[in-house]
């Protein structure tokens, strides 16, 4: 009976050393779980082992009274009903797991006890009073929201729904699926080999596993080339995307924040006025107005590179938009097809000055077809600009992040992540009436045009006066969006022309009408309008 015994031992031994189990379920050669935390056996090298019990192989397998489950199945199946995997890029739909997966949970779902097998009815303890799997990674438990789905079918149909993911028919020899075509966990993991740790079935150092299946890279922006960067197979904190971080801004601020060669955006999310990246950027975000990384970035493919307005800078990769005529596109060509995906029929931020024409669809306001606009969809319609820097024509064009962005350009990251300027601008823009002209109070206008010129009365003889002698600030007259055509006149609302109706008010001596200005020319025009207490009616602007 001794020798009996040494002789199963033995057979034990060289199973556990020799035999694999594919993700068809079939025996094959293989390494051995000798020295791999699967050895659950008083000589396993894990940090969870059984008190006594030296058979390597009882855990999962027994030769006899095993269960139906092939291969000589030795754990009983997790009975509960999981929570699985749903996010709004999954084309797939993964129902309750199936297979190798639920053999898999049984241990890695923390519901059975590690020591409960089928051929015996006594438990196997474990060291340390262990029972279950302990709470760790490598626990699951019965959420499965937050891990990689498995158990969907993965054929040419699903592959034709969705670009990103590769034809199973191209599959390397390890990565495989179970007989149903399904992609189950041992399409990923082999139990009986740890060679390139995680149990995975190939090295996953560069992400050639990840890529295997899925076909989402071509940027070359180091830190962005590996999965793992941003990304967690397991117990994701994120849930959907299984993103590193609870959404996408804590995911890209782990490296974004300074630590490495990569921009500082962290310091600029840090600031008064930011882009809001609290909750992830998903349609079942409960929050719809919150603005993700990914709504702007589209990271897989992100470049580095130059570019000038109005096209896409290649560090928005290829990321969709909506055109200024406010259809869909993808991927966007221009940078202000990005912003239009908010800032247009949504109209995801309030105007924090009262206009006399209020439009809330930034889209419509820089509309080709409006009746004046900084020139960001198209050039300008003013052809007469004298106060234009030396690097700026009516014929140029501008960036939405020529105005929108960093406040310390140098020293953050630039774009349009935070500033302590509102509404998240890259320089002082004064609003409040009664403000004092300084360089440094307009120093956002000043960036295009010429101070001296504009004090100097160069394109309207009365700047100075307003500006230096009345304390109005450039907003109580100027729009610096633009003004759409359904509710402007090219009479009334040239030249960005939209009053602050907190400042200016209807004329008393024109029977309480207006404000308004009426376009005579070429640098000529009337106003009727109360403003600072002094009343013009129909007063002549003309140079």
């Amino acid at each position: 009976m001794k020798a009996l015994t040494v002789i199963l031992s033995a057979v034990v031994i060289v199973s556990a050393v020799f035999l694999s189990v594919s993700a068809e379920g079939q025996i094959g050669q293989g390494a051995s779980i000798i020295d791999t935390p699967h050895n659950l056996s008083v000589t396993g090298p894990g940090p969870i082992v059984a008190a006594t019990e030296q058979r390597v192989c009882v855990f999962c397998h027994t030769p006899h009274a095993a269960s139906p489950v092939h291969p000589l199945w030795n754990r009983f199946e997790p009975v509960g009903a999981y929570t699985v995997y749903s996010s709004s890029s999954l084309d797939a739909v993964p129902g309750q797991p199936t297979g190798t997966s639920k053999m898999c949970l049984s241990c890695h779902d923390g519901t059975i006890a590690l020591g409960s097998v089928v051929s015996q009815g006594q438990v196997i303890q474990m060291s340390g009073g262990v029972t279950t799997m302990p709470i760790s990674d490598a626990n699951l438990q019965t959420d499965l929201s937050d891990d990689h789905p498995v158990s969907f079918r993965y054929d040419s149909v699903l592959a034709g729904q969705d670009p990103k993911l590769r034809s199973p028919a191209g599959l390397p020899a390890d990565v495989r699926l179970d007989t149903n075509q399904e992609l189950q966990c041992t399409t990923c993991h082999d139990a009986h080999d740890n060679t390139f740790g995680d149990f995975t079935v190939m090295d996953n150092t560069n992400s050639q596993l990840c890529n295997s299946c899925h076909q989402i890279l071509s940027t070359t922006v180091t830190g962005h080339e590996n999965c793992q960067g941003c990304h967690k197979t397991h117990t994701a904190p994120s849930g959907p995307f299984l993103l590193n971080g609870v959404n996408d801004r804590a995911a890209c601020l782990a490296c974004h924040d300074g630590t490495t060669s990569g921009p500082n955006i962290a310091a600029d999310m840090g600031k008064l006025f930011v882009h809001d990246t609290d909750s992830i950027s998903d349609p079942l975000d409960p929050i719809p107005d919150h603005v993700g990384c990914a709504d702007c970035h589209e990271p897989h493919t992100i470049d580095t590179g130059q570019a000038a307005a109005p096209n896409i800078h290649p560090n928005f990769g290829s990321v969709d938009g909506i055109t200024s005529s406010g259809a869909p596109v993808s991927p966007a060509q221009f940078e202000f097809e990005v912003c239009f995906k908010c800032h247009d029929d949504q109209a995801a931020v309030q105007p924090w000055i009262s206009r006399e024409i209020v439009n809330n669809n930034t889209r419509e306001e820089f509309s080709p077809s409006a009746i004046s606009f900084h020139p960001v969809t198209t050039t300008g319609r003013n052809n007469d600009v004298p106060s234009l820097k030396p690097a700026w024509t009516v014929s140029s064009r501008v960036y939405c992040t020529d105005c929108h962005g960093s406040d310390s350009p140098g020293s953050g990251a630039g774009g349009a992540h935070g500033s302590s300027f509102r509404p998240l601008l890259l320089a002082r823009y004064d609003t409040t009436d009664h403000t004092t002209e300084s360089a440094s109070a307009y120093a956002l206008c000043y960036r295009c045009h010429e101070r001296n010129s504009i004090l100097n009365d160069d394109s309207f003889k009365e700047h100075d006066k307003h500006i230096r002698g009345e304390d109005t600030p450039c907003s109580v007259c100027h729009d610096a969006h633009g003004i759409d055509s359904v509710a402007g006149t090219t009479a009334n609302n040239s030249h960005l022309i939209n009053f602050d109706n907190s400042v200016v008010f209807p004329s008393p001596k024109a029977g309480n009408v207006g404000p308004f200005f009426i376009d005579q020319g070429n640098r000529s025009g009337t106003c009727t309008l109360l403003c600072h207490g002094e009343d013009h009616d129909d007063e002549n602007y003309n140079n």
